[in-house]
């Protein structure tokens, strides 16, 4: 029986690595993007969830969530201007994620199924990130509790959830944050002395949604070159 897949964020970079790597005879996967929908609109999640179940016959085995924003917050901004910033990172980076996560675990336990979730989710949940990303960190620290929350409530319904956390990635927004912050400096902050590349993160995404052992649930894994080691 084929695996169905939902992956969010598939148009580019990392999603659409994932998307090629689960990709397959084995497979039927919905590769959305944020032409299907603004996650910055709460309502599109379950919009989005419904026609996924639909166009895969009913089911759906794996889901991915990948997408995600990445915009500067400065402190100074005006208050509505950072107050809107902030609620509009952490409604695409977390909760828009926390809402497909939530009707995965629900369908899965109406069908008395199993389940994998893969949330890829920064090297910044763990460090942090620039004075202009509080709330690019805050976002993927959250999605990061709640992976190991989701491990830990339904391992025993064979439910799994797992995130990735990569460092610096080459995609276009890779490219625009090392351009803005001297990119040389950064790059020397990585031992391995280059970033990661989206194929690399994709793998491993690919094991966790479809070959990780299940006792791995709740796993938290790295890729960064090693510019931080847990």
């Amino acid at each position: 029986m084929q695996t169905h897949i939902l992956i969010t964020g598939a148009s580019r970079g990392i999603g659409a690595a994932i998307a090629a790597a689960l990709t397959s005879d084995a497979t039927r996967t919905v590769a959305l993007s944020s032409a299907d929908g603004d996650l910055a609109d709460p309502a599109v999640p379950a919009r989005l969830w419904h026609q996924s179940i639909d166009q895969l016959d009913g089911r759906i085995d794996v889901l991915v969530n990948n997408a995600g924003i990445f915009e500067a917050s400065p402190l100074d901004d005006d208050d509505d201007v950072w107050l809107a910033s902030w609620n509009r990172t952490l409604q695409i980076n977390l909760t828009a994620s926390a809402d497909l996560c939530r009707r995965a675990v629900l369908h899965w336990q109406d069908h008395k199924a199993s389940g994998r979730i893969v949330n890829i989710a920064s090297r910044a949940a763990h460090r942090g990130d620039s004075p202009a990303h509080w709330h690019y960190a805050a976002s993927k620290g959250g999605m990061v509790a709640m992976t190991k929350t989701i491990a830990r409530a339904y391992a025993a319904e064979g439910i799994l959830a797992f995130a990735i956390c990569p460092g610096f990635t080459m995609t276009g927004m890779a490219d625009d944050y090392l351009a803005s912050r001297d990119g040389d400096k950064l790059l020397a902050d990585i031992p391995l002395g280059r970033v990661a590349l989206p194929k690399e993160v994709a793998e491993m995404a690919r094991w966790c949604a479809l070959d990780a052992p299940a006792s791995m649930t709740g796993a938290v894994l790295d890729i960064n070159g090693a510019s931080y080691v847990r």
